[in-house]
C-alpha cells in the first residue's frame, strides 16, 4: 500500500483522534441572506481593496446566482460568511468553490474564470482561518470540489440511455485545474463532496492523484457522498457500502455523507458507513431537514433540533467531523459545536492511511 505523506494540516489527524472536529455550514444559504441583485453579483458599487471596478458591468449573460463569482466580485461577502462560521466554532472552512469548475461555469459562459475563482476563494478562506487560528485551536481550509451539474454515468435523455453530456476526460481536466488552484491558494485539505455520481468522483480523485504526483505534495482528502432518497443509494445507484469500496483506493483521511437528507433520515446510512469503513474517520454534515418555504433557511430543522440529532450521532460513536449542509447557518454550527464538545470522537479500528492518528 502506498504511504500517504502530506505537508499541510499535519495536526489534523491527531485532532480527529482526540475530539470531534467542526465543519462549517451552508455557503449558499448565507449568501441568500445578503439579497444580492444582478448588479451586486457583477461587483457594481463595491469599492473594497479587491474591487474589480466595472470588469463585469457589460457581461453578456446574467450572473445572479453564480455564487463562485462572488469570490472575485464581492470578496467582502464571502469573507464575512467565513468569519461568522469561524466565530461560531468551525475548525474546517470550505472554500466557495462548489461549482468552480470549467464544466459548471460553462452554464454562465465563465469557464475561463474557473481557475481565478478557485485561487480567490482559497485565499479568502486561508486569510479567515489564519485570522482565527490559535495555538490550541488551529483552523483549516477545506478546498471544496463539487460534483458539477453534469454526470458521467447517467443519460440526460430518457429516450437515449447511452447518451452523455460530459466525458471522463473533460471532468478530469476540469478537476485538475480546480485542484491546482485550490492548493496554490492555500487549502489544507481537499474535500470531494456531495457525490451523487461515483464516476464523477473518480474523475476528481484521479485528477487529485495526478496533481499530487506532478507537484510532489499530498494533502489529506475527505470524500463525502450524498444519499438522495430513502432507497439508501446515491443517484448513480450505489449503496453506501458500494460507494465506499469504489473510492477507498484514494486513501482518504475521512469518508462521510452530506446534504440531501436531514439528520433525522441520515442516521441509518451513517451507521452503514461505520460498518463498511472501520479504518477511517467519518464525517457527517446533513442539511437542515425537509424543505419548508416558511422557514428563513428554507428548511424545517432549527439549530436546536439539528444539534440534538447530531449529538445523538456523536453519542453513538459514529462521527469524527460534523457540520451542516443546505439550510444550516452559523447558529446551527454554534449549536452543534456546543452539543458535541463533551463527547468523544469515533475511534477507527486502525487508520491504515494515517496510522499516526490511531
Amino acid at each position: 500500500m502506498k504511504t500517504v505523506s502530506y505537508t499541510r494540516a499535519q495536526p489534523l489527524p491527531g485532532i480527529l483522534a482526540n475530539r470531534i472536529v467542526i465543519l462549517d455550514g451552508a455557503m449558499g444559504t448565507m449568501i441568500q441572506r445578503f439579497k444580492l441583485g444582478e448588479a451586486q453579483y457583477r461587483g457594481e458599487g463595491y469599492t473594497g481593496a479587491l474591487s474589480q471596478g466595472e470588469r463585469f458591468k457589460d457581461f453578456h449573460r446574467d450572473v445572479k446566482g453564480n455564487n463562485e463569482l462572488l469570490s472575485i466580485t464581492r470578496p467582502d461577502v464571502i469573507r464575512d460568511i467565513h468569519e461568522r462560521y469561524l466565530a461560531a466554532g468551525a475548525d474546517l472552512i470550505e472554500t466557495n468553490t462548489f461549482g468552480a469548475t470549467t464544466v459548471a461555469q460553462s452554464d454562465y459562459d465563465m469557464a475561463d474564470l474557473a481557475v481565478e475563482m478557485n485561487l480567490a476563494s482559497a485565499r479568502l478562506a486561508r486569510a479567515a482561518c489564519d485570522k482565527f487560528s490559535t495555538p490550541d485551536k488551529p483552523r483549516f481550509v477545506a478546498g471544496a470540489v463539487g460534483p458539477t451539474p453534469k454526470t458521467a454515468s447517467i443519460s440526460p435523455d430518457v429516450n437515449d440511455p447511452g447518451a452523455r453530456n460530459v466525458t471522463f476526460e473533460e471532468l478530469r481536466k476540469a478537476y485538475f485545474d480546480q485542484v491546482q488552484a485550490l492548493v496554490e491558494g492555500g487549502s489544507d485539505v481537499l474535500l470531494v463532496e456531495t457525490i451523487f455520481d461515483t464516476l464523477n468522483a473518480k474523475a476528481a480523485l484521479f485528477a487529485i492523484d495526478e496533481y499530487f504526483e506532478a507537484s510532489g505534495e499530498r494533502l489529506p482528502i475527505i470524500i463525502s457522498g450524498t444519499v438522495t432518497d430513502a432507497s439508501g443509494r446515491i443517484l448513480s445507484g450505489q449503496t453506501v457500502t458500494a460507494f465506499w469500496h469504489s473510492v477507498r483506493h484514494a486513501q482518504p483521511l475521512a469518508v462521510g455523507l452530506n446534504c440531501a437528507l436531514g439528520a433525522t433520515l441520515m442516521r441509518p446510512y451513517i451507521q452503514e458507513l461505520n460498518r463498511a469503513a472501520p479504518d477511517v474517520f467519518i464525517s457527517c454534515y446533513p442539511n437542515a431537514g425537509l424543505p419548508n418555504p416558511m422557514s428563513d433557511t428554507g428548511f424545517d430543522e432549527t439549530p436546536d433540533v439539528t444539534s440534538r440529532l447530531v449529538r445523538e450521532f456523536a453519542a453513538e460513536g459514529l462521527v469524527n467531523i460534523v457540520g451542516g449542509c443546505c439550510g444550516t447557518t452559523p447558529d446551527h454550527i454554534g449549536a452543534i459545536a456546543h452539543a458535541v464538545a463533551p463527547l468523544a470522537p469515533r475511534s477507527p479500528r486502525r487508520n491504515y492511511f494515517y496510522p499516526e492518528a490511531t
